[in-house]
């Protein structure tokens, strides 16, 4: 399938710390460890090798077995990756996301596809050590609302679930899903998508079987960081951020270092970054107030040594919030690169103070691959108007303008006429001027009134000349909204299942066109 790139900044969809992000800016150089390049990786394994112990890797190994074995089957390449991460010559590309029904927008599988892919570069540049991909499940997030719906063939499809906000999502338990979502699905549906959730208890346990469905066979490894074992990595940082909260005072520094620069930060850290999971299965976030520590809806307070006292019996109690995950990440694998979109690139970077405090090594920051998928029914009626691919970036009226050129549409601009009324309209006002003052202001209204008859015509004569040609203009309309959905990235919007209904070997044909480390936008076009 054919397929072409293109800068991030051509395509008018990204912010300008990405953009920047990529060109080097030496501004942005203070907030991240390396640079994204095959050789940067080098660096990162020497780092991680001497900051990651053999207690975490035996940990996370110990974790991830048990969390296997709830699996009826287990893909022979995951269980490969399992395998492999018990050698001290292992590492893993990392890329997280929230439990988004039927993985949510695109991006949710382009997030994947990159670390896939990635891993594999890796291996061929560093045969001595094995790199593994891994999907780390955010089932602690509580946020229900921005997870509970998809949309599909133009279509919302939402699960309504009363006083799902409460808790992490990766509990919930999957009651009303089957009418609200699986009985609205094409019958067409790849295999794997309805089993995931017919055959399980939780939110995380589907998203998890829906991922190996589609990625098992590529060795992609899911954890669940909402785990007693796992989360013994974080009790340092429990015990030190329980009593003296360092990393909202180091994101507080770099929040004023990326704003003296000229960038807006994308979190605001709070005086203490954690949360509190209560026995009602309620994730309530803690407070400091006089001296103690408050969960937040409850009566439940500590003091600091209380509440060290906790995090010491029972840190799957505690969850990180958005500033401390990364940091729990890093801790819990030998990690070197984490693959994110924009936004999350923007408050990795706030967090470098943190990790250089607690002494971990900052990963490389890779921004996901992203692409626009150009249908062959789409792709005809593109090149039928004329237009290349490319050219979809263009606002509407430019591509109309390219249209009506093809099209031989003759082009209507009166800017000449007005031009000649506003010197006739002077040599008018001065001559007011010298015979009576008081008329230049009338000569200023009668111009203003004749320059809008002339601006009226105008659209009236380009209204008649785009009749000429409608239906093209009606077609370019109707391309452009179907490929940028509500003026946005299509990768923001559709669901795979759009294109994978159609085109089973959409994610193979992914993991040829992506280059993680050419750090540029993907087009792919279907011949």
């Amino acid at each position: 399938m054919p397929a072409h790139c293109l800068p991030y900044a051509a395509t008018g969809a990204f912010s300008p710390l990405l953009t920047d992000y990529l060109a080097q800016s030496p501004a942005l150089q203070p907030f991240y460890h390396r640079f994204p390049s095959l050789e940067a990786f080098a660096g990162q394994v020497h780092d991680k090798q001497a900051h990651y112990s053999a207690e975490a890797r035996q940990r996370l190994v110990s974790t991830l077995r048990r969390q296997y074995a709830a699996l009826p089957e287990v893909p022979a390449a995951v269980q490969a990756n399992l395998e492999l991460l018990a050698h001290d010559t292992t590492f893993t590309v990392t890329t997280g996301h929230q439990l988004n029904l039927m993985t949510g927008p695109l991006y949710f599988v382009y997030k994947i596809v990159t670390v896939i892919k990635l891993a594999r570069q890796l291996k061929d540049a560093y045969p001595q050590y094995d790199f593994v991909p891994v999907y780390w499940l955010a089932s602690e997030d509580h946020d229900f609302a921005e997870i509970n719906h998809f949309h599909l063939f133009g279509k919302r499809l939402e699960w309504a679930v009363d006083g799902s906000g409460a808790g992490p999502v990766g509990r919930l338990p999957l009651d009303g899903l089957t009418e609200a979502i699986l009985s609205q699905l094409p019958a067409e549906l790849p295999a794997g998508f309805r089993e995931a959730y017919e055959h399980s208890a939780t939110l995380a346990d589907a998203t998890r079987r829906l991922v190996h469905a589609l990625f098992g066979q590529y060795g992609l490894v899911s954890l669940e960081p909402d785990d007693a074992e796992l989360k013994q990595a974080l009790v340092p940082v429990l015990h030190e951020e329980l009593q003296r909260q360092p990393a909202y005072h180091a994101v507080q520094a770099s929040n004023q270092q990326l704003e003296a620069a000229g960038y807006k930060p994308q979190v605001y850290a709070r005086p203490l970054n954690l949360f509190y999971l209560t026995s009602e299965g309620r994730r309530e976030r803690l407070e400091l107030e006089d001296g103690h520590l408050v969960v937040r809806n409850t009566n439940r307070r500590f003091t600091p040594a209380e509440a060290v006292a906790e995090a010491q019996a029972h840190p799957e109690r505690f969850s990180p919030n958005v500033v401390l995950r990364p940091l729990y990440q890093e801790l819990a694998l030998p990690n070197l690169c984490y693959v994110g979109g924009g936004a999350e690139v923007a408050y990795w970077f706030q967090l470098k103070g943190v990790f250089d405090h607690y002494r971990v090594p900052m990963p490389v920051v890779l921004p996901r691959n992203s692409a626009l998928y150009v249908g062959r029914t789409h792709l005809g009626k593109l090149r039928k108007l004329g237009l290349a691919t490319d050219d979809l970036f263009h606002p509407l009226p430019e591509l109309k303008k390219q249209v009506g050129a093809t099209l031989g549409q003759e082009e209507v601009s009166l800017a000449e006429q007005q031009q000649q009324l506003a010197a006739a309209f002077a040599a008018v006002s001065a001559l007011a001027q010298r015979l009576d003052p008081t008329l230049v202001k009338t000569v200023a209204a009668e111009q203003q009134k004749v320059g809008g008859i002339v601006s009226g015509l105008e659209k009236r004569l380009q209204k008649a000349a785009e009749a000429r040609h409608e239906t093209a203009y009606g077609q370019l309309t109707a391309l452009k909204d179907k490929l940028f959905p509500d003026g946005g990235l299509q990768e923001r919007h559709d669901n795979v299942l759009s294109i994978l209904i159609n085109n089973p070997a959409f994610i193979e044909q992914l993991l040829a066109a992506f280059d993680p480390l050419a750090l540029q936008f993907t087009v792919i076009e279907e011949e």
